[in-house]
């Protein structure tokens, strides 16, 4: 039978609840439970009829499913451990692994400043996981422990490499290259060796910008290797370092010596960068595209002699293959139709004919008007100056082949005729549209292969678009102001982007298809939930997790999160 007792503790009284029984005759407590005070027992009984919503004092929900996801990989690849074996710790702070691991989940789900970090941590587990407050990634802090050289960036790329490709296989033997640039906010008479000003890809030519250039897996578009240059370098002068990079650090990263296949587009031919890849122990095979000056005549083989590509994904495709010197060696070269591409250009060429007649047109009118005097203001046109005015209209690609035109002069005014040639249309058509020229020093391989490889190298540009994405992963804004600073914050955006595309080679394998930014986004639907009741100075605790969507549940059960992280 059970009763409420009281006890003193300290001269104070505390009520439980008890139950007893007779053993051997004798009345002992057999089940005893804690109530608590006085007044915690009369605020259970007022409280008893009161509506749940009534009892709720306030909540905390912090961000979960997209910040432990990355984290499990992290833990699981060792990636704080090896960034803290070879760069140790100073007396205060957190590790630099957990640092630089933290910058990159950040970079990965809400890309803010080194002034926002602090302020996003607080908004995830990430403080009970790792047991640091937030004012410990303040940016005082954070640079004063991620001050890295680059020749140990490089070791821990190495170390997490080595570590990568040992445990998702990742094959080496085909990688793709390309380079891409960001705009920095750099004051312009801050010294810099990275930070130039260039050829800028986003347009800003008023700021300066740094150089990027990645090597990455054709599965999952996975980084490999990077490089930050200087953004007034060309793309072929950082082609020729990085291939340096790579075949001083592959057999040590990968353990192997097998055959490499380097796929590079247009921008960084050079019979230098063949050579290279060609000399050494470590030979380079490579797949890369050619110009249309450097092989005229192979663009007006008849497209009845190309050959049908064998493959479902090249259906209704074609190619012409040969052998011809280019770069100063004899290889194989493949000319590609695409009648997908082909019908692509085609539709550009109709918006842009309509285009240009109508500004031809508008130029036309105007000399007339001049002539009949109905215009008598501005500077009087020229024959020359018409001519000028007509050519940078006929700019637009293919145009200046399309349209014929002739400048007349009379009476001192110039005259402008012109017309769209349907002829020259034609033979465009037949003899360039659709057209893709292709060059190997694989001979062994196929038609269907040589077009395959040099086509994966999309992977790296989805790889830069997405580092150019403003919502996740994004490398933007750079506000660093010393070359060393741009390096680990390139490392960090890096990384982050390869615990994305493994993480998607994982899903992918357990059939869970999905895009980064959408894995992301249904991850971060799932946030935790800590819900406090009763008093103030004393509140009742209860944790609960929001409802992520069909996918985030199921990768958050595949990855048992809650248990490992709730």
């Amino acid at each position: 039978m059970g009763s409420i007792i009281k006890k003193k503790i300290k001269n104070k009284p505390y009520y439980y609840y008890v139950e007893s029984k007779r053993i051997d005759g004798k009345p002992k407590l057999v089940n005893q439970k804690y109530l608590g005070s006085a007044e915690k027992l009369l605020s259970m009984v007022l409280n008893a009829d009161k509506p749940l919503q009534e009892r709720v004092l306030y909540a905390d929900v912090s961000e979960f499913g997209a910040v432990t996801l990355l984290y499990d990989l992290a833990s699981r690849l060792g990636v704080i451990e090896i960034i803290d074996e070879l760069i140790p710790k100073r007396k205060q702070g957190a590790s630099v692994g957990m640092y630089i691991l933290t910058a990159a989940i950040n970079r990965a789900i809400a890309p803010s400043s080194t002034n926002g970090l602090p302020e996003w941590y607080a908004t995830t587990v990430l403080p009970m996981i790792a047991g640091l407050k937030p004012k410990t990634f303040t940016p005082q802090s954070f640079w004063n422990n991620t001050c890295i050289k680059e020749r140990e960036l490089q070791q821990i790329e190495d170390a997490l490499l080595s570590k990568i490709i040992t445990a998702y296989d990742i094959d080496t033997s085909h990688l793709i290259y390309d380079a891409t640039n960001f705009f920095t906010y750099m004051d312009t008479q801050q010294p810099s060796q990275l930070a130039k000003r260039g050829n800028c890809k986003a347009k800003r030519k008023d700021l300066r910008i740094v150089g990027l250039s990645l090597l990455v897996s054709p599965a999952h578009s996975i980084p490999l290797l990077h490089e930050a240059y200087p953004g007034n370098w060309n793309d072929a002068k950082q082609f020729h370092r990085m291939m340096e990079q790579l075949k001083a650090r592959y057999e040590s990263i990968t353990g192997r010596n097998t055959d490499i296949t380097m796929v590079f587009d247009r921008g960084n031919n050079s019979e230098a960068n063949i050579e290279y890849l060609e000399s050494g122990n470590l030979k380079i095979h490579y797949v890369g595209g050619l110009k249309k000056n450097q092989i005229v005549d192979l663009y007006e083989v008849p497209k009845n002699q190309y050959k049908s590509l064998e493959s479902p994904s090249l259906e209704r495709q074609s190619a012409f293959r040969t052998h011809r010197t280019v770069f100063g060696r004899k290889l194989t070269v493949l000319m590609v139709h695409n009648p997908a591409l082909e019908q692509g250009q085609l539709q550009g060429i109709l918006i842009d004919r309509e285009k240009i007649t109508g500004k031809l047109m508008e130029l036309q009118q105007k000399l007339l008007k001049r002539a009949n005097g109905e215009v008598k203001k501005g500077k009087k046109p020229t024959k020359d100056s018409v001519t000028k005015n007509v050519e940078a209209i006929l700019k637009a690609e293919y145009m200046s082949e399309l349209f014929y035109y002739e400048v007349l002069e009379q009476d001192g005014h110039p005259y402008l005729t012109f017309a769209f040639s349907d002829e020259a249309l034609e033979q465009l058509t037949e003899q360039q549209l659709g057209k893709t020229a292709l060059f190997t020093d694989r001979d062994d391989l196929s038609n269907e292969q040589i077009v395959t490889a040099y086509r994966s190298a999309w992977h790296v540009e989805a790889s830069f678009r997405q580092m150019k994405d403003t919502d996740h992963l994004s490398v933007k804004p750079i506000f660093h102001w010393t070359d060393e600073k741009i390096r680990v914050h390139l490392f960090t955006c890096v990384l982050a982007v390869r615990l994305c595309s493994l993480l998607q080679q994982e899903l992918d394998e357990q059939g869970i298809h999905t895009s980064i930014n959408k894995l992301l986004d249904d991850m971060a639907s799932i946030k935790k939930v800590a819900t406090f009741f009763g008093e103030l100075s004393n509140p009742e605790r209860v944790l609960s997790f929001t409802q992520g969507n069909e996918t985030a549940q199921a990768i958050q059960e595949l990855y048992r999160l809650k248990e490992k992280y709730g």
